[in-house]
Order: C-alpha cells, then sequence, then structure tokens
C-alpha cells in the first residue's frame, strides 16, 4: 500500500523507534549544552524548527533491522550524531544560500547573524565527532568523517555551480550525490555496524540510504515547482532565485531551449522572478511533462532502494524502511 506523505504517516512509519528518537531529540539537547549561553539557546530553536529525523529514524531501524536490539544506547548515540552533523549543513547552507527561512522559520543567521552562525557549525561539526569517539569504533568514525568530507565537497562544488545556467545533469548528479546521498547511506551503514550482519547485508544498507537519498533530493527539486509557499516554508522558485538549476530546470532547458532559457536567465541574472515570469515557467514545466519525468526518476531509485533489503528477513523495520521509500516519493512538503 502506498502511504500518504502526511506527518502522521511518517509518525506511524517511525512507531518502531518512536521511544529511542525521543532519546534522540533529549540527547541534543543534552550535548548541545554549553556554558557559553548561546549555544543552547541556538540548540533549542533549531530543534523546534519542525525537522521530521529521517536520517537518524534510518539509522535506528538499519541498526534494529541488523539485530542491534541489544545496543539501543550505542544507537542512539550515532543517530544524535547523524542529526547534529545534519543540523551543522543546514545552518551553513542556509549561510551560504542567503535564506531567510528555513521551514517557514527564521534561519539562524537571519536572526544571530553570519558570524555566530557559522561558528555554530563548526561547533556541531566537531562535537558530532567527539560523541562518536564515547564508543571505540574507529570504523563507524571513518565512515562519520568520509561522508561529512563528502558533503562539504558538495557545498563546495555546488558553490563553483552557482549560476551557471550551463550545468549538466551529470555535475548535478554529483552535487546531490555528495550533498544529500552520502549521508543517508552512511546513516543506514552506520545503523548496521551497529548490529551483526554479513558484509554483503552492510552494503545493501549503504546502496539503500544512498538511493533513498537521491530520491529524496529529486523530490525536494520538485517541490521548489510544485508546492505552495505556506507548505514549502520558503519562497517560491527560491532553487533559481539563488542561481541554482535543480533536474526540472536542467530538462525544461535542454527541451525548450527557444522558450526557457531567456526566463531562466534572467531569474538568475537578477536573483529575482516575476509573478509573470513565475507562471510561464511553471507553464512550460507542464506543457514539456517535466514534472512526470522527474517524479519517475525518482521513483527508480526508490525501487532501488526498496531491492536493497530483500536480504533481511521480514520485520517490523524492513517494513519501514520499504515504506519510508514510499513516502519520500509520495511526501508533498
Amino acid at each position: 500500500m502506498q502511504p500518504s506523505s502526511s506527518p502522521s504517516d511518517l509518525a506511524q512509519l517511525f512507531e518502531p523507534v518512536r521511544d529511542d528518537l525521543e532519546r534522540v531529540n533529549q540527547a541534543f539537547l543534552r550535548h548541545i549544552d554549553s556554558r557559553v549561553e548561546l549555544i543552547p539557546e541556538i540548540g533549542k530553536y533549531l530543534q523546534n524548527t519542525g525537522g521530521k529525523r529521517v536520517r537518524p529514524a534510518v539509522m535506528l531501524m538499519a541498526s534494529r533491522l541488523a539485530g542491534g536490539h541489544d545496543k539501543s544506547d550505542m544507537a542512539v548515540l550515532y543517530a544524535s550524531v547523524i542529526e547534529f552533523i545534519h543540523t551543522a549543513t543546514l545552518v551553513h547552507d542556509d549561510i551560504i544560500d542567503d535564506s531567510e527561512l528555513r521551514r517557514g522559520r527564521l534561519a539562524v543567521h537571519a536572526r544571530w547573524g553570519n558570524d555566530v552562525t557559522v561558528l555554530l557549525g563548526d561547533y556541531l561539526y566537531i562535537k558530532s565527532l567527539g560523541m562518536a569517539l564515547q564508543y571505540d569504533r574507529i570504523d563507524v568514525l571513518r565512515v562519520l568523517c568520509d561522508i561529512t568530507l563528502k558533503m562539504i565537497e558538495g557545498e563546495l562544488y555546488q558553490l563553483t555551480k552557482n549560476g551557471d545556467t550551463e550545468i549538466t545533469e551529470d555535475e548535478h548528479f554529483d552535487i546531490i550525490r555528495r550533498k544529500t546521498a552520502y549521508l543517508f547511506a552512511g546513516s543506514s551503514k552506520i545503523g548496521g555496524m551497529v548490529g551483526t550482519i554479513t558484509p554483503a547485508q552492510e552494503q545493501a544498507l549503504w546502496d539503500y540510504g544512498f538511493n533513498l537519498g537521491i530520491a529524496f533530493q529529486l523530490v525536494d527539486d520538485l517541490l521548489d515547482y510544485t508546492a505552495d509557499q505556506a507548505a514549502l516554508g520558503k519562497p517560491i522558485g527560491s532553487d533559481l532565485r539563488e542561481g541554482k538549476l535543480t533536474l526540472p530546470i536542467i530538462l525544461l532547458r535542454d527541451r525548450a531551449p527557444e522558450q526557457a532559457r531567456p526566463i531562466i536567465e534572467q531569474v538568475v541574472r537578477d536573483a529575482d522572478i516575476s509573478e509573470e515570469a513565475w507562471r510561464q515557467l511553471l507553464g512550460l514545466l507542464r506543457e514539456y511533462d517535466i514534472i512526470p519525468q522527474v517524479t519517475r526518476r525518482a521513483g527508480e531509485y526508490v525501487e532501488q532502494a526498496r531491492k536493497q533489503l530483500a536480504s533481511f528477513p521480514e520485520s517490523r523495520e524492513r517494513d519501514a524502511l520499504t515504506g519510508l521509500a514510499d513516502y519520500v516519493l509520495a511526501r508533498d512538503r
């Protein structure tokens, strides 16, 4: 059954790890505590921005799938580390993109300034790796360092492509892999490492998360053109205003160059889009069936993610991870 995309359905998917997810929330506040009062103040603000904790949930469910039921303390700690790393990327991204809003609320840099926010992001990165040292697992630490480096490389690479109206599909997918897919993959794999599984199953969990992450980002790219502003929590056309050509626009540019290119180039040049230009752009996306094309591409990655779970026995956790793949494709915000 294809789940709908409401938050209550996501909570139902996470039911097998609901208690551990609550422990992750508590651990986030505990580890963000500091004598520097500004750090826990911003930490609490970040925790209340409405994030769904998808990556920690993936890690926790993968841990249980791998037989790590008796290692919940370790799983919760590593899930908290994942959430710290993800949060650090968000606060840095918002500065780079000059995004005023994050999920409908003022972004941290818009409220506390760039200087504070840069240092907070650095603090979160270092804190996350320090937390991971609590257990003597150099193999896990190696994965965490690797995916963090790839994410930072992805952000740097995206910066070199901002404003590039000739970015290729391959270049865009390279950014997606580094900025999004590797963290999902690492979350899933580390969950498996907490348990006891074969190397092939460990690889399957990595591949599950990797494909899930790509699908997640492709749908996220679509939402900039299909969700209303209130649901999206940021101004319409934000990606294009910021000089980012995502897959819908790359496909449209190549399918209808004479009609689409002038609009795309003007929006990127002006860092703004008029209501008329927005209507024209949405009309072209409909005329050339771009949204269904991107949705099908996301669906292919979802199917690849689902296939990776075949080597695991039936369980609530496997059903939840399968359902999460379907949810990613169906979500509307």
